[in-house]
C-alpha cells in the first residue's frame, strides 16, 4: 500500500487570494497614513498658537494691557526675555526686570508656504492681520489688537484657512 502523499505547498488560488487581500488592505491603509502627517502639522499649529496667544495675553496682563510690539525684534524680545512694568528688556532677571521671560524662542509655524520660519511679520492696521507670504515669515501678528496667526492662506483638510485657527 501506498500512502498519499502530503503536500505542503500552497496552491495558485490560495496564493492570489492572498495577494488581492493585502492590496485590499493596503488601499485602505495607505490614504490613512498619507494624512496623518497633515494631521500632525494641523495639531502642532493648534499648539504652537496656544502657547504663543497664552505668552502675550499673560505679558499683556504684567504691562498695564499693552501688547508686546511694536516690531518683530519688540516682540520676540518681549516675549523671550525679561522685562520691566513699561516693558523694557533685559537678558537676565533683576528686581526691575522682573517679568517673564514668556517663552524660550517663538516657535516655527508647522504649516503654509513659510513652514518652519519663525520670523513675525508685523501687521499693525489689519484686524486679523493680512497674510503677506513673500517675505518669508511664518506667522503674522498685530500689536494693537494682541492677535497672532499663521502667515499663509493655505486650507487644512477639512477647508478652513488655516489663518483663521
Amino acid at each position: 500500500m501506498r500512502t498519499a502523499r502530503q503536500s505542503r505547498a500552497f496552491s495558485l488560488v490560495e496564493l492570489v487570494v492572498v495577494i488581492v487581500i493585502i492590496g485590499i488592505l493596503a488601499a485602505i491603509a495607505i490614504p490613512r497614513l498619507s494624512r496623518g502627517a497633515g494631521g500632525a502639522a494641523h495639531s502642532a499649529l493648534d499648539a504652537n498658537l496656544s502657547t504663543i496667544r497664552n505668552a502675550i495675553a499673560m505679558y499683556a496682563q504684567e504691562h498695564k494691557n499693552a501688547f508686546p510690539g511694536p516690531d518683530s525684534a519688540g516682540f520676540t524680545n518681549k516675549l523671550t526675555k525679561y522685562s520691566d512694568a513699561n516693558g523694557a528688556t533685559n537678558a537676565s532677571k533683576s528686581s526691575t526686570y522682573m517679568y517673564g521671560p514668556y517663552l524660550y524662542a517663538i516657535p516655527p509655524c508647522p504649516v503654509g508656504e513659510n513652514a518652519g520660519s519663525n520670523a513675525v511679520l508685523i501687521d499693525s492696521t489689519n484686524s486679523p492681520p493680512a497674510v503677506n507670504t513673500a517675505g518669508g515669515e511664518g506667522w503674522v501678528y498685530n500689536p494693537t489688537t494682541g492677535e497672532f496667526v499663521a502667515n499663509t492662506a493655505q486650507l487644512d483638510d477639512k477647508g478652513k484657512a488655516y489663518n483663521t485657527h
